[in-house]
């Protein structure tokens, strides 16, 4: 297949927006995966921003990162991604290059613990305003689960609605697959 996976996508979005250097957010670090991407992606100069709300997942990052000599440029904060402005320094307003999520539920873990609606929605608002010109925030939305398909709707429901003036809204997916395939959802911030 030529035609980029949905994980890939993201990755590839991640890269077109941030430099050496740059600031980002990993709202959901989960296993650490894109944090560890980011780390690299923004190397020594830059500064990685990793948000969960299980300790489990933020110990899994902070190993993962270990393990590739990746840790350096990282903070990690156990808190909801949808208290970004509350633990964040204020010197990132307007500074921000990308933020990714990785929406439902931390993998191997407990499945009854997910992201909400409510909490992505508010980060995204938050985000708009730590966002520089022209940077983006990644949603890679999992629906397979009950709370999935109701992020799902109101999450749309929200970013569908943000005014054309002041930002760009793309999906990305597979819409010939069973099984309720993760899409991508990006949010560039217009200058």
């Amino acid at each position: 297949m030529k035609l980029e996976g949905v994980l890939p996508f993201a990755r590839t979005l991640l890269r077109t927006f941030c430099q050496p250097g740059d600031l980002v957010i990993d709202a959901t670090c989960g296993n650490g995966n894109d944090t560890l991407f980011l780390s690299k992606l923004v190397g020594e100069n830059g500064h990685v921003f990793a948000f969960d709300i299980q300790e489990q997942a933020i110990t899994n990052s902070k190993q993962r990162l270990a393990e590739h000599k990746a840790d350096q440029n990282v903070t990690f904060f156990h808190a909801s991604h949808d208290q970004l402005i509350e633990q964040l320094p204020d010197h990132l307003s307007n500074n921000v290059a990308a933020a990714i999520f990785n929406l439902g539920y931390l993998p191997g873990s407990d499945k009854s613990i997910t992201t909400t609606g409510s909490s992505t929605i508010r980060a995204i608002e938050q985000l708009l305003h730590l966002l520089k010109n022209e940077g983006v925030i990644v949603l890679v939305i999992y629906h397979g689960h009950d709370e999935g398909k109701r992020e799902k709707e109101l999450v749309l429901d929200f970013v569908k609605q943000l005014d054309q003036k002041h930002a760009h809204v793309l999906q990305y997916e597979f819409i010939n697959q069973k099984n309720d395939p993760p899409f991508v959802v990006a949010i560039e911030k217009r200058g």
